[in-house]
């Protein structure tokens, strides 16, 4: 399978474990309203929002609330639960695409939650010219299946083989997306994809932005969410790295050995 030369291992059990973070993950978003009420208001444009794996739009609710009160055109995938790639399924998103660009008259952008996040990214690679910007969750989209702790769960559901899966959609699924502003948000401490199947290639346009956190609580993560409103907040063809400022810098880590506040690849 083409990649990375070494597929990373998923998170340990404990990390799986600690996935019970995102709970008072959420009240501290709460805690933090009035910083989050000081995100970038948005130009009204359409956003359309994927779920993970065996998610529906209901795990996206608060994503999306939070993104509708920063003045955008929220949509959800209307898809039903997220079993996993197939052939109506992906049907289905080309034809969501679509229909928002026509009834809006404008590009999209999208925003994948794990594998959400995969598909969102084969979305824009399939039709670059209807897609404004790409952001991902803790998405798979450098690493195969069996460095997430879901690869067993999708087996037994699917009665498929996560191998077979990967093979389909290896010849592409590691390339970069080239045209379209990408966002990669990961936590290291990810208890459900291993982090570095998370980041994007280095390139134009595209970076990594590392948030502390678990992987379920991503999309109500309050620095995810201040990263995701200043990405979706820039002008239409101007694209700038990520640099939180003032207090919003304090949710960000900055670890040493990277120097700066994320993994800019840009």
């Amino acid at each position: 399978m083409r990649g990375i030369d070494k597929e990373p291992a998923p998170p340990s059990t404990w990390l799986a474990m600690a996935e019970t973070r995102a709970i008072p993950e959420l009240l501290l978003s709460i805690k933090l309203g009035p910083l989050l009420r000081l995100a970038p208001r948005g130009d009204g444009h359409p956003v359309l929002v994927l779920p993970g794996f065996l998610a529906s739009d209901l795990s996206t609710v608060l994503l999306r609330r939070f993104l509708k009160h920063r003045g955008y055109s929220v949509q959800a995938w209307e898809l039903g639960r997220n079993l996993g790639p197939n052939g109506a399924l992906e049907d289905g998103l080309r034809h969501r695409l679509l229909d928002i660009v026509r009834s809006h008259g404008c590009k999209v952008s999208l925003i994948g939650w794990s594998l959400g996040g995969v598909y969102a990214r084969e979305m824009a690679r399939e039709a670059p010219q209807l897609v404004r910007q790409l952001i991902t969750l803790g998405s798979p989209i450098a690493a195969g299946p069996k460095s997430t702790n879901a690869w067993k769960l999708f087996e037994r559901l699917s009665g498929e083989s996560v191998d077979d899966v990967a093979e389909a959609y290896a010849q592409q699924m590691f390339a970069a997306v080239d045209g379209v502003p990408s966002t990669a948000i990961y936590s290291m401490s990810d208890g459900i994809v291993a982090w570095r199947g998370c980041l994007e290639q280095p390139g134009p346009m595209r970076e990594n932005i590392r948030v502390r956190g678990s992987h379920c609580g991503l999309g109500h993560n309050a620095a995810a969410l201040l990263a995701i409103a200043d990405r979706l907040a820039q002008p239409e063809g101007s694209w700038a790295p990520f640099e939180p400022k003032g207090a919003q810098a304090l949710l960000f880590p900055r670890p040493a050995d990277e120097g700066r506040w994320h993994l800019s690849v840009a």
